[in-house]
């Protein structure tokens, strides 16, 4: 099977990744200043999850197809109206909160719709990096991606914490539209080259084979099987916490959006130290160790955040949990870069991210009623649960929220440890071989 030309250097990367990383900073922005309004709106968890998980719900339906098209398609292309759509939903909802008329329903339309051209952007994106790295540089590149992301939660929360009682949701929506346009120019001015197809797979046109072939693939090799379970595993608790993350805080501290704000600071701090260490180390030689490790450390981390009362623990804490996700996060991508090769790329990440999506979408679904109707009520003053555990967590409006956000960060941290007792995922990096080595 014929390769196309491996790249030598990671410039358009890189001019590509600048543009990313400004379109995530005016995201973050935006994401804090939703959160903001939803929770002022209606002051319940389920309101800030359903948000996600209306973003997620589409890229259920569509993430099947969206890496056969992928495959096919101009990867430029779907990348570019990926994000010329954020763009329309977004001056949607800037024109909906000038004339007074927002509703938390639209919110929850326009992730419909932006969730599902995000999941084309997102996977042509994804599958584009083999295409524009050295693979000697795929740890390096995906620590970069944890750079960009948590680059901009250092600068965001603050900068939408000091702005939103100044120019509002709709002020903060504006600079989206401006890092968009970024994003969309950075794009346009690389080539991204078009991975080259076997004439096997040029002449296939059943839609419907090429549908489930990536858990075919996956289902072959039982280690990147292991490795998507046990990432599986842990996105669960790890996202039914994230849902209740802003909630707890602003339930503990009296509605603080300072603190909020600068509780995300440090956690974008400490991806950002994550990001940088990993790859200026490379990671270790065996990055299987790097993911496990960081879930372990992550959950550790998260579990002191959960049972802290005050801003210093808290901040430390989210500091040190955000530390973990970078090294964890570079080397399993590093792994799926380098054992699955470029031209099924699309559809096998399109596999990987439904089943991310689905347990993601139960994640959020679930968060909201949980918090609010069982562990809320339990942990109130006469709750079945405060007696018992009132005296660690207290017995205020979040301190149901701080029981659930800990059993899951404890869950996270027992799915790292799960996870070296197992050959097949431990051994996964020997067990399957590179993609290079099956091509010429």
């Amino acid at each position: 099977m014929a390769q196309t030309n491996l790249p030598t250097s990671m410039r358009n990367f890189i001019i590509v990744w600048l543009g990313q990383m400004g379109s995530n900073l005016g995201s973050s922005m935006s994401g804090f200043a939703i959160s903001i309004w939803a929770w002022q709106f209606t002051g319940q968890v389920t309101t800030l999850a359903l948000v996600d998980f209306f973003t997620l719900l589409p890229g259920i339906f569509i993430t099947p197809i969206s890496g056969v098209i992928v495959d096919r398609c101009d990867r430029k292309l779907l990348m570019i109206i990926g994000d010329t759509v954020a763009i329309i939903a977004t001056i949607v909802i800037l024109l909906l909160q000038l004339s007074d008329r927002l509703q938390i329903w639209h919110f929850y339309v326009s992730g419909v719709v932006v969730g599902i051209f995000n999941q084309f952007q997102w996977l042509a994106y994804s599958a584009s990096v083999t295409l524009m790295v050295p693979k000697q540089q795929y740890t390096r590149a995906s620590s970069m991606e944890f750079v960009s992301g948590y680059g901009a939660n250092i600068l965001a929360p603050p900068l939408a914490g000091f702005l939103y009682p100044v120019i509002g949701l709709a002020g903060i929506l504006c600079i989206d539209l401006v890092t968009f346009a970024i994003a969309v120019s950075s794009i346009l001015f690389v080539n991204i080259p078009k991975p080259s197809v076997s004439e096997a797979i040029q002449d296939r046109l059943n839609i419907w084979h090429d549908l489930g072939f990536g858990l075919r693939y996956l289902k072959a090799r039982k280690g990147l099987l292991a490795l998507l379970l046990i990432g599986l595993l842990f996105v669960l608790p790890h996202d039914i916490s994230d849902a209740l993350y802003a909630p707890m805080i602003l339930s503990h501290t009296e509605n603080n959006t300072v603190l909020l704000g600068s509780l995300a600071s440090a956690a974008g701090l400490g991806g950002v130290t994550g990001a940088l260490i990993s790859s200026a180390w490379g990671g270790p030689k065996r990055r299987i160790r790097g993911v496990l490790f960081g879930m372990v450390g992550a959950g550790l981390s998260k579990t002191v955040f959960g049972l802290g009362q005050s801003p210093l623990v808290w901040i430390l804490a989210q500091f040190c949990s955000s530390l973990n996700f970078p090294v964890s996060g570079s080397c399993e991508t590093a792994i799926w870069l380098a054992k699955v090769a470029p031209n099924v790329q699309g559809r096998v990440f399109a596999a990987r991210s439904l089943l991310e999506q689905l347990v993601s979408a139960v994640a959020y679904l679930i968060a909201g009623p949980l918090s609010d109707h069982v562990f809320k009520p339990a942990m109130m003053p006469g709750g079945s649960l405060a007696p018992i555990l009132g005296g660690v967590f207290g017995t205020n409006a979040g301190s149901g929220i701080s029981l659930m956000y800990v059993l899951c960060a404890l869950s996270m941290m027992l799915v790292g440890l799960w996870g070296y007792n197992f050959h097949m995922l431990r051994d996964v990096e020997a067990i399957i071989p590179d993609s290079d080595r099956l091509t010429g």
